[in-house]
C-alpha cells in the first residue's frame, strides 16, 4: 500500500500544480492538493520499510491525512456551492478532483487494513 500512496502523492502534486497554474498563479491555496500530496509522499516513502510496526504507523498517518483532506475538500465544496458568490469553475473542479482522489485513497487504505487484519498479518 505504500507504493500506491506514492502514486496518489504524485497525482495530488500534479493536481495542485495544475490548479495553481490554471488560476494564473494568483491563488496560492490552489497548491493545497500539492501539500497534501507532499505529506503523503513523505510518509509513504517512510512506510517502505521491512519493519511492520513502522509501516503500520506511517500508513495510519497517511490514511488520517487522506481522511482529513477529504473532509476538508468536501466542506469547501459545500461552502462554495452554498455561497452567493459566482462559482470559480476551475477551483470547483480542482476541489472535486481532490475529494475524489482522497476518497478513493482512503477506501483503498481501509480495504487494505481490513484484508491485513483478516489474513492475520497484524
Amino acid at each position: 500500500m505504500a507504493k500506491v500512496t506514492l502514486v496518489f502523492a504524485v497525482l495530488l502534486i500534479a493536481l495542485g500544480l495544475a490548479g495553481f497554474l490554471g488560476t494564473g498563479s494568483l491563488h496560492p491555496t490552489a497548491l493545497i492538493p500539492a501539500w497534501i500530496g507532499l505529506a503523503l509522499g513523505i510518509f509513504g516513502w517512510l512506510a517502505i520499510t521491512p519493519s511492520e510496526d513502522r509501516r503500520m504507523l506511517f500508513m495510519h498517518i497517511n490514511v488520517t491525512i487522506g481522511l482529513v483532506g477529504f473532509l476538508g475538500a468536501v466542506a469547501e465544496i459545500v461552502r462554495n456551492l452554498a455561497s452567493s458568490k459566482p462559482l470559480d469553475l476551475t477551483a470547483l473542479v480542482a476541489k472535486l478532483a481532490l475529494a475524489w482522489l482522497l476518497l478513493i485513497y482512503v477506501f483503498l487504505c481501509v480495504r487494505s487494513f481490513i484484508m491485513a487484519r483478516r489474513s492475520g498479518k497484524v
